[in-house]
């Protein structure tokens, strides 16, 4: 009896100095790698990648570190590798079912890095939704709308959808439609539109700036006037333009100068 007492507190006592020490060792490595995890964010090699590269690798790298944690505590715990490495091997295929949605939006965040439709900073549209790339992380990537709602889009889904990015060019084009009676004349129309997108300090000489008439009912006439702008000079160019076009018809006594927004980003 005394002999089976002995061996109990021998078992426990090993038992518990190896947990004691996995719990020990598993504390200070978390606290390292957010040491790691720190430096290398302050990396000035970091400053140098692309913002989706570096996002990317930040969070491979982490995910790297605590496995590496998790080898170490289960090395402590005195279970063999082999029998570990068995056991992964006999429910691979299980969790390669289970997990095949993660392994796709992995396989599809390491492509978006690789081949960089977008980068962080662009404003995108993909996948349905629109807004600005905040980040691209190992599986998932972070849009900001207009509207500062946060969106998160599976890689996956991403790699295989439709992406516009928006923020590429350095010239974009600004279509604003409009419309009249159709008692006006088409050409007395199309020079009071030019006259506002020339006079315009932020649109473009090259490509020249036009106005079309595009169709138009019974009652009315449809035209575009388009001109070109920077990139970053859009949004300013395209409301600017709205009112200006708008508050010209109306003091050259055109008769129903009705402006209707186009849908675009």
């Amino acid at each position: 009896m005394e002999t089976f007492l002995n061996q109990i507190i021998e078992v426990c006592t090993d038992v518990g100095s190896k947990l004691l020490l996995a719990i020990i060792v598993f504390l200070i490595g978390k606290m390292l790698i957010g040491k790691v995890m720190t430096i290398l964010e302050r990396n000035p090699i970091m400053d140098t990648l692309d913002g989706a590269v570096r996002t990317f690798t930040i969070s491979a790298a982490k995910g790297a570190l605590y496995v590496v944690l998790a080898v170490t505590i289960i090395n402590i715990m005195g279970v063999p590798m082999a029998s570990v490495i068995t056991v992964i091997a006999s429910a691979g295929v299980a969790v390669g079912l289970a997990l095949q949605g993660a392994l796709s939006n992995l396989a599809g965040g390491i492509m978006l890095v690789i081949f960089k439709p977008f980068r962080v900073g662009d404003y995108v549209d993909a996948a349905g939704v629109s807004g600005t790339v905040k980040e691209v992380t190992l599986f998932y990537t972070v849009l900001i709308t207009v509207d500062n709602c946060r969106i998160t889009i599976p890689n996956g889904t991403l790699m295989n959808a439709n992406v516009v990015d928006y923020s590429t060019e350095e010239t974009r084009r600004v279509d604003i439609n409009f419309g009249c009676a159709k008692t006006e004349k088409p050409s007395s129309i199309q020079n009071i539109a030019m006259n506002v997108l020339t006079a315009h300090p932020k649109t473009l000489d090259d490509p020249a700036p036009i106005v079309y008439v595009t169709g138009g009912t019974n009652e009315a006439m449809q035209f575009s006037a388009r001109a070109w702008c920077k990139n970053e000079d859009y949004w300013d160019v395209y409301f600017e333009l709205t009112q200006s076009i708008t508050e010209a018809l109306g003091e050259a006594g055109v008769n129903a100068p009705a402006m209707r927004i186009i849908a675009d980003k």
